[in-house]
């Protein structure tokens, strides 16, 4: 079944159905089936035993492990916990040895009941727990998370049965498998980046937490700052002029850069970029800027750090990121678009020349133009712009020394 509207997948759930959840829209990416824990019955379980033949578990909120006493397993070796893996649980009551399809549809209903508590469930057993972050899939994109949240959003219990898709040599099913299996059970596949887009547009996830005149040599500001109420990030809103009221305004999404914001490194054009966004959105009759704290592409300062010492051994930034172990750009305007839609800001004129920027704002439901920002490159930063235009797309147009 080709991909449905969240929406429609909510309704599903809501009927006891399941869906195939796969983590990122990968060739290497797992999945999983994944239904409400409170709908579980014995023909489920043995749906997910007989088909998906992964463990079937449930996905928790880290408060309910905590409130049921579930504590997280260890391993044999080294003591360290395993990802987030709860011991092995049962029902007290209404089971027999605990392994029938019928026993485990038992356990997982008792451990989704509002009412269940610590004496209702027994350890070991033979239902593995897992847990979900608090924050959900807006902290972490796991197996846990997105299933919890994914029920969640249709309205149900915190609590989904889930079990990973294995194929039938026994290693786990790739995205080109997924496919086909969700295709031959008549089952929709959700991504879990769709449910952060879903959350990101129908929730608020930002709130406000001062507000003052602020001068800079340049021209006066009111700042604003804003807390991602998920993670506890502060975030920073610069507002000149009458903003809000759906009315258009300039706007810089800029992310944290410590060393070329404040150190004004010779590597990029971060630093000069917020400085010409400043006199810009001064000259201009309403603008924001929006300074975001997700240093690093996303890395933090740390990892950029020693990004830097790869990039002097010959790799490029890009090249760099991958080989500490992350994507190419980690960043996200979620929290961006939520600031913008607190402000009451209409159509945004964006200064950047980063489509990855202009196409997540659109994907939250932002009226976005762009305004190109381009800065001359110099010996310092002009292999950093080169990657930036051939690797990331980014968008220049008389940049002679890029050619």
């Amino acid at each position: 079944m080709s991909n449905l509207p969240l929406e429609e997948v909510f309704s599903r759930i809501r009927d006891a159905r399941m869906v195939v959840m796969i983590a990122e829209e990968r060739d290497d990416a797992e999945g999983d089936l994944v239904m409400a824990a409170e709908k579980v019955t014995a023909d489920h379980v043995n749906f997910m035993a007989r088909e998906a033949r992964g463990v079937v578990s449930i996905a928790i909120t880290d408060k309910r492990m905590r409130e049921l006493g579930i504590p997280l397993a260890t391993s044999s070796d080294n003591g360290a916990s395993l990802e987030q893996a709860g011991v092995l649980v049962e029902a007290r009551e209404g089971v027999t040895t605990g392994i029938s399809t019928g026993d485990r549809a038992r356990t997982i209903q008792v451990i989704a009941a509002k009412n269940t508590g610590p004496g209702d469930i027994v350890m070991p057993g033979h239902v593995l727990p897992l847990m979900a972050m608090a924050g959900g899939v807006m902290m972490r994109i796991g197996r846990a998370e997105g299933a919890v949240d994914l029920v969640r959003c249709a309205g149900l219990g915190p609590a989904a049965a889930l079990c990973t898709i294995l194929r039938d040599d026994g290693e786990a099913a790739r995205l080109a498998d997924l496919r086909e299996f969700a295709a031959r059970h008549d089952l929709p596949v959700v991504f879990v980046g769709e449910l952060v887009s879903y959350r990101l547009t129908n929730e608020t996830l930002v709130q406000r937490v001062s507000d003052v005149p602020f001068s800079l040599l340049e021209g006066a500001f009111k700042a604003v700052v804003f807390r991602n109420i998920v993670d506890g990030r502060e975030h920073l809103a610069l507002i000149k002029g009458n903003v809000g009221g759906g009315r258009p305004a300039l706007v810089r999404l800029h992310s944290e850069c410590l060393t070329g914001d404040v150190f004004e490194s010779r590597r990029c054009d971060c630093g000069e970029q917020l400085q010409e966004s400043v006199n810009r959105i001064l000259e201009a009759d309403a603008g924001v800027i929006i300074y975001l704290h997700q240093e690093g592409r996303g890395i933090g300062l740390g990892n950029k750090i020693r990004a830097y010492a790869l990039q002097d051994t010959g790799l490029d930034t890009v090249e760099a990121n991958l080989e500490l172990g992350f994507d190419d750009d980690l960043r996200d305007y979620g929290i961006g678009a939520q600031i913008l839609r607190d402000l009451g800001v209409g159509e945004v004129k964006l200064l950047t020349n980063n489509p990855h920027k202009i196409e997540s704002l659109r994907r939250y439901g932002v009226n976005v133009t762009r305004l190109a920002l381009e800065i001359a490159p110099h010996d310092g930063n002009i292999g950093y712009l080169r990657t930036k235009k051939e690797k990331l797309g980014h968008l220049f147009s008389d940049l002679k020394l890029l050619t």
